[in-house]
């Protein structure tokens, strides 16, 4: 019997029969015996087959769902509820919505609050920004001086960059998107350079990190100058019982969505090589691979060493022996941070040596090859 009338058969629509069919049949044989013998109006077949599919596209994408009343995911940009002029655009540059975004736009455009689990490179950052801006053209007018209606939290400086750039005169005029880093935005807060009154569109990215980074007190200080009617979207690549607080305190009727597992796992699409050396023969070895590496035509490569001294040393070394090579870490103004990820995006310096700290928020760069020189027993 066809997948579909097992599915038909089974669905709670109100059916009851419990026929078998040979295997071979042809499914439209199938379907209209099912029509015929439960007298299946035309809508409640369209209704039952696009449950089908939905049930099929999530079992397919690994997704699991948690909270009631979600709505139907949409697999094209035109379902999105978004203006036509935004559809085009999308349209123009990609195929389709992410897994992620197909699940989150109809649920934050319906007003509820999100918990999402998905990893880097998912779509996530459209999957909260243009509900978010559609958002901010429901509200009042803005006057001058006013805080934002939309706020997205993130752990570094260099994700913030990523989505929006946040200026202190730009937050003194007014805006009605901000983009910031915890402590930054609670500088700005202190001072009264902003204010979060009108704030009624939170975002929470990488939740799980910045946790990690100790940025719950600043978060909860922030979060507790927010209206409490407000709309909370909270993203994490991981589910941990300090995220999992976190939304119970601040989050209310959530729609709980994640795309694969919930624990961190190694990416199937990349390969790893493990070489046990010791301390004297790495950088022969890394070396080695490198002589390599810069012959293929995609040869940017990120190598991360465990502090800023031995970057620095690194960088001067590899420089002297030729290498086309820079580096990143704490100890860099902001300037010198985006010239180097500049010249590193660009291919002009394909070898970038970073320290872990610093490397927060890489995950939007492109490089393929990566090597970790020790590792922290």
């Amino acid at each position: 019997m066809s997948t579909i009338g097992k599915y038909l058969l089974s669905c709670p629509q109100g059916v009851t029969s419990k026929r078998n069919y040979a295997d071979g049949i042809a499914p439209s044989l199938v379907l209209r015996n099912i029509i015929k013998g439960l007298k299946l109006t035309t809508s409640s077949l369209k209704h039952v087959l696009l449950q089908y599919e939905i049930d099929q596209w999530i079992a397919e994408n690994q997704v699991t769902l948690d909270g009631r009343g979600i709505p139907r995911p949409v697999w094209e940009f035109c379902e999105a509820s978004f203006p036509n002029e935004l559809s085009d655009l999308l349209y123009g540059r990609f195929q389709k919505p992410t897994v992620i975004q197909s699940i989150s736009w109809p649920i934050a455009m319906s007003g509820r609050d999100i918990i999402s689990i998905a990893k880097t490179g998912s779509g996530k950052t459209l999957a909260f920004m243009l509900p978010g801006l559609i958002h901010t053209t429901k509200q009042a007018p803005r006057a001058r001086y006013e805080g934002p209606s939309v706020l997205v939290l993130l752990p570094t400086r260099e994700l913030a960059q990523q989505v929006q750039e946040v200026r202190a005169r730009d937050l003194e005029r007014g805006v009605d998107v901000c983009v910031a880093t915890p402590g930054r935005l609670l500088d700005f807060l202190d001072n009264n350079t902003t204010n979060m009154k009108r704030c009624s569109y939170l975002v929470l990215d990488e939740a799980d990190r910045m946790l990690d980074m100790g940025f719950e007190p600043q978060i909860r200080k922030i979060i507790g100058q927010i209206r409490p009617d407000r709309q909370t979207l909270m993203f994490s690549a991981t589910w941990p019982k300090e995220v999992r607080a976190l939304a119970a305190d601040f989050q209310k009727d959530a729609a709980f969505l994640n795309v694969g597992s919930m624990e961190l796992a190694a990416n199937h699409n990349i390969t790893q090589f493990v070489d046990v050396l010791d301390e004297h023969a790495k950088q022969a070895r890394m070396m080695q691979l490198l002589n390599d590496i810069m012959n293929q035509p995609e040869c940017k490569t990120i190598i991360f060493v465990e502090t800023k001294r031995k970057a620095d040393d690194l960088t001067r070394w590899m420089r002297r022996d030729g290498w086309p090579t820079l580096c990143i870490h704490g100890d860099k103004n902001q300037g010198e941070r985006d010239w180097v990820l500049s010249e590193f995006k660009a291919g002009k310096t394909p070898i970038m040596l970073a320290t872990d700290v610093a490397a927060r928020g890489l995950g939007r760069l492109f490089f393929r090859f990566v090597f970790v020189t020790t590792f922290l027993s």
